[in-house]
């Protein structure tokens, strides 16, 4: 028997497929187009689309613990259903899903009440999983590093009410924790939610010192109008995502992103280690780390 991961050749779910091959554990990485992604040795690579039934069903054949992360796309309420219900239907009862931080606060924002949605499923059928709820990640910041260093301006409408921004190599060290941990045991285990947070909570204006500290130069905080940001997002891509990243920036100007008293340490508990900082991805980024 073996883990399946889905969102296997992006960021996340590579690198919790290279944790887990490097625990020796048999793993499976569904894909939609063969030969696309590049794995450990010993990961065995599986064709399949989320909203494919037969082919769905064939993967998680002979699979004992899921991970199940869906990518931000207008049917990603129905890919997540489908694919818990086939893999009940299989009779996998070991789950780890990766859902959102305040999910059920965000309720303007579409893709954060898609994934409160899945998280109802998991809690009404109970489903022996793990949902894991990430604040926002580190790594969307390597989207606006030019802007940052060529125009001195931080760019991103967070406001003032707090995000506490965490690494996704320490979301990816949790989920193969969480994913090892419901594999091994002799049992389904009881259903667990864990909000992903990083160490601190950062204003717009924090996160532009930050910037100015390690580049040696002034950086601005271009501001909390989510408009304008709507408006640079849909000259790039999708209108209909551009709009929900903005939903998504006035309810981080409203509600924060920050976890409940005692989540840092109970993350840095199962990491066994710190939790990686803001100003420590920053340098790297910088370094080309």
């Amino acid at each position: 028997m073996s883990i399946l991961v889905t969102g296997a050749t992006g960021t996340i779910g590579s690198l919790i497929i290279q944790r887990l091959a490097s625990a020796g554990t048999e793993v499976k990485a569904l894909v939609r187009q063969p030969g696309k992604g590049s794995f450990p040795a010993g990961v065995t690579e599986v064709v399949a689309d989320l909203t494919d039934v037969p082919s769905l069903r064939n993967a998680l054949a002979s699979v004992r613990t899921l991970f199940l992360l869906n990518a931000v796309t207008p049917d990603e309420v129905t890919q997540a259903l489908i694919t818990l219900n086939l893999a009940r239907e299989a009779g996998i009862e070991r789950i780890v899903y990766l859902s959102v931080i305040h999910a059920d606060k965000f309720t303007h924002v579409p893709h954060f009440t898609g994934k409160h949605t899945v998280e109802r499923m998991i809690e009404s059928l109970d489903i022996p999983a793990t949902i894991l709820r990430p604040a926002y990640f580190m790594q969307n910041e390597l989207m606006v590093q030019q802007t940052i260093q060529n125009y001195a301006v931080y760019p991103m409408p967070i406001g003032s009410a707090g995000v506490s921004m965490i690494d996704t190599r320490d979301i990816a060290d949790i989920a193969a924790a969480e994913l090892l941990r419901r594999d091994k045991a002799p049992s389904a285990l009881d259903r667990v939610t864990l909000e992903l947070v990083g160490p601190h909570a950062l204003t717009g204006t924090d996160v532009a010192k930050i910037w100015s500290t390690a580049l040696g130069r002034e950086i601005a905080y271009g501001g909390d109008d989510v408009a304008a940001f709507e408006a640079q997002l849909a000259a790039y891509g999708p209108a209909w995502l551009a709009y929900d990243m903005r939903l998504m920036m006035s309810g981080i100007q409203t509600f924060g992103m920050q976890a409940v008293e005692g989540t840092v340490e109970r993350l840095q508990a199962i990491l066994g280690r710190p939790l990686r900082t803001y100003e420590d991805f920053v340098r790297e980024t910088i370094a080309g780390v």
